[in-house]
């Protein structure tokens, strides 16, 4: 398992990531199985939010299961996220100081442990104001209850102009991204090509590029989805051409086709990590053998062409 140190930080992490989304009806045999293949395969880093199970609902199952000690916490990098807010009335948004305090303090209260690592802005709030968020991070900051910040799915601008007033570094931006979902990556291979939907700019200007100028560590979710919660890619007819590339890729390096599917992310050189959504050990285990494989720039780009995107 490839390790480096998150820029900005002195946080040591795996570029694999075990996301715990789905664990609300796990029981508790069930979770820390998938966290003993996870931590087996060299990874320590686990993502949560406090929305996921609702109202902090997987957080806690994660503790109730693990009862980590202290010195078990320390060998744990712990990330969630804040600011969706569900109501009855549809889903809002809410970066003010009294909102990502207290849910912080539920996520503490949730995991049961005295900080966290990063916590990450879960989407970008369109009424957000930059000197509320600052104060929250710096309050959680100096009081030692979180180490490291963060966003997700953010673009240039909004993080600019979050950094304007916060202090703390932006250490992470996570973003969807896999073969067949890859718009942030596709737009700059097919920059200013006319009448190509490829070409246009949806993310505010080259993600990818900005992240890597700034030393924020992108963190691709979804990374075996076919796009927005459409359905997994691999073994998928719809993407025949696709599969058949990655299951011969999956032969010559003797590894599963998600090691193939994770390959494709880890192998880009801005150092990304992949964040996991499954609850099935042996799929954790399959993709994280794909942290380290040194996929060609021929096979890389046999896999986008092969995904559907132009490679002129």
């Amino acid at each position: 398992m490839r390790q480096f140190t998150l820029p900005g930080t002195d946080i040591a992490v795996p570029n694999v990531v075990l996301g715990l989304m789905r664990i609300d009806q796990k029981s508790d045999d069930e979770i820390r199985e998938l966290v003993r293949t996870a931590r087996d395969a060299g990874i320590d880093f686990v993502d949560h939010a406090d929305i996921y199970g609702g109202d902090h609902l997987c957080e806690r199952r994660f503790a109730e299961a693990m009862q980590l000690t202290p010195s078990e916490r320390e060998q744990v990098t712990i990330q969630t996220k804040c600011g969706i807010v569900p109501s009855e009335s549809g889903t809002y948004f809410d970066y003010s100081y009294e909102h990502i305090t207290a849910q912080v303090e539920g996520s503490l209260k949730a995991l049961d442990t005295d900080y966290l690592d990063i916590l990450l802005l879960h989407r970008p709030d369109a009424l957000v104001e930059p000197d509320e968020v600052a104060r929250a991070f710096d309050e959680l900051h100096a009081s030692g209850k979180v180490r490291a910040f963060g966003v997700s799915n953010h673009t240039p601008r909004q993080i600019a102009l979050l950094q304007k007033s916060v202090e703390q570094k932006l250490v992470a931006n996570q973003l969807q991204l896999s073969i067949t979902h890859s718009p942030i990556i596709a737009q700059g291979i097919s920059s200013n090509m006319s009448e190509q939907d490829q070409s246009m700019t949806i993310d505010g200007g080259g993600i990818v590029d900005y992240c890597r100028l700034n030393d924020i560590t992108i963190q691709a979710w979804s990374p075996f989805q076919g796009g927005f919660f459409d359905g997994v890619f691999l073994g998928n007819e719809k993407y025949g051409e696709l599969n058949a590339v990655i299951d011969r890729l999956a032969a010559k390096y003797e590894v599963a086709p998600e090691a193939i599917a994770t390959a494709w992310i880890t192998r880009h050189p801005a150092q990304m990590q992949v964040v996991l959504g499954t609850t099935t050990p042996q799929r954790v285990r399959d993709a994280a053998a794909g942290s380290e494989l040194p996929l060609t720039r021929a096979e890389w780009y046999e896999l986008f062409r092969t995904a559907g995107h132009i490679v002129p």
